[in-house]
């Protein structure tokens, strides 16, 4: 039998209640907090009023790729990864942080958020795997979640060169 330090359980249930206020789905406070299913369950329940969504994680990579989602993913990835490079959080503490910043950002533009924490965390363990990673766009220098085995040379982001249909949503230009 393993004891836990009250500590770092505390700290757990700390980070899972922030999840949980991210809007974070169970599997991704299972995967890290270590805490138990039936615990996160319940903490779930009673810090959202409902039960979890069910269902599988997104899993495609080709989510992150379509014009707007990209550009978003982008964001969300850059602020991510300058966190993990100036500072010494851990990981999922970095991606909390990140997506902090990217929703203040956008929402500071009058733009709603695409990316939910839990796609944020599924795009960081995409490029950790690394089936997804940042190219640099040759127009702007930006760096832009792409395939990892895509072809670059010359690449263009969506900001530089946009869709043909880019803003032509249902509300006359608006972002959706």
């Amino acid at each position: 039998m393993t004891t836990r330090s009250l500590l770092e359980e505390n700290r757990q249930l700390q980070r899972a209640l922030a999840l949980i206020g991210m809007g974070a789905r169970l599997q991704m406070l299972q995967t890290e907090t270590g805490l138990p299913y039936e615990r996160l369950l319940k903490l779930y329940k009673e810090v959202a009023g409902r039960s979890p969504s069910k269902g599988q994680l997104p899993f495609s990579t080709d989510w992150f790729l379509g014009w707007q989602p990209n550009i978003h993913a982008s964001l969300f990835f850059n602020i991510y990864d300058y966190l993990q490079k100036a500072s010494d959080l851990e990981q999922i503490d970095a991606i909390m942080k990140a997506y902090e910043l990217y929703t203040a950002e956008v929402s500071a533009n009058a733009v709603e958020p695409l990316l939910s924490i839990t796609r944020a965390w599924r795009l960081v363990k995409f490029c950790d795997s690394g089936m997804l990673w940042l190219t640099q766009c040759t127009r702007c220098g930006g760096r832009f979640v792409n395939h990892a085995y895509e072809l670059t040379d010359g690449y263009v982001c969506g900001l530089c060169q946009p869709p043909a249909r880019a803003g032509k949503g249902r509300r006359e230009g608006l972002i959706h």
